[in-house]
């Protein structure tokens, strides 16, 4: 069933919705999480590690969403700090090392913009992971899982191949920060993503999204068993075609998909 976008908008706000921890364990095997980024901390709203997608070894990171106020306040609300992005970068070059393909899993409403944030250079460590993910020799997949929202979902959003969940948004900025820059009016959400055309369908047809991953009718919420079983085999399918490539070759591939992207006249 076609959901409109006040439904989609729901349906990733709702805090039933399955988070990267209940997809681990259904698409994966064997997950052992690492922590920090050997500079600062760790930052538990992104999380990271390695494990087993099928026989294959690959190394999974994922912004982290909650179910209930005291995890969501311990994650942040899903906004990951600097230190988070540099976790995200420091097993990404492990995974390049060892040959092991880097699954990335989007799902947050953009960065933590704090002033300590900030001060520990949350703008840098995004525009790094941007400049080095493009430059990994190793397969990088990319999955959007809900709300991909800003600069904090564009840090896992360099890839070789990205698919979104049928009812998942991504774009440059959030439906709720557009409005209030364009209009100050944050309640003015809906109409904002409407405008912004961030579904997957729209960025299916815009080039930009590879593949749309099938949702039972009311959402992932609704079997998450099924939503699983419907990631793993595109990760299983991606995975095991992107491994016959040149990694060497990988970056310009890259390269050329992000420079497609978007229209201009002048």
């Amino acid at each position: 069933m076609f959901l409109n976008m006040q439904q989609k908008l729901d349906l990733l706000k709702n805090l039933g919705r399955p988070t990267i921890h209940d997809y681990i364990p259904l698409v994966f095997k064997d997950f052992i999480e690492f922590h920090g980024d050997r500079f600062f901390s760790d930052d538990p709203a992104i999380l990271g590690g390695i494990c087993l997608l099928g026989d294959t070894p690959v190394t999974v990171i994922s912004h982290v969403r909650a179910k209930d106020i005291e995890t969501l306040q311990k994650i942040n609300f899903s906004m990951s700090h600097p230190e988070g992005y540099r976790k995200a970068l420091r097993l990404a070059k492990q995974a390049q090392k060892f040959g092991r393909p880097v699954i990335l899993f989007i799902d947050t409403p953009g960065a933590y913009c704090g002033v300590g944030a900030e001060e520990r250079g949350q703008g840098e460590a995004i525009a790094h992971n941007l400049h080095e993910f493009m430059m990994l020799k190793t397969p990088v997949i990319s999955v959007v899982l809900g709300e991909g929202g800003s600069g904090g979902a564009l840090a896992l959003g360099v890839c070789d191949e990205l698919a979104m969940l049928e009812n998942a948004l991504y774009s440059v900025i959030s439906p709720k920060g557009f409005a209030s820059i364009l209009w100050k009016d944050g309640s003015r959400e809906r109409e904002a993503a409407e405008l912004m055309k961030i579904t997957a369908e729209d960025l299916s047809r815009f080039g930009i999204c590879d593949r749309i991953i099938k949702e039972p009718e009311g959402g992932a919420a609704k079997d998450i068993n099924a939503t699983a079983s419907n990631i793993r085999a595109f990760l299983t399918e991606t995975v095991e075609r992107l491994m016959k490539e040149d990694f060497n070759g990988l970056p310009a591939k890259r390269y050329q998909k992000f420079r497609k992207i978007g229209v201009f006249t002048e």
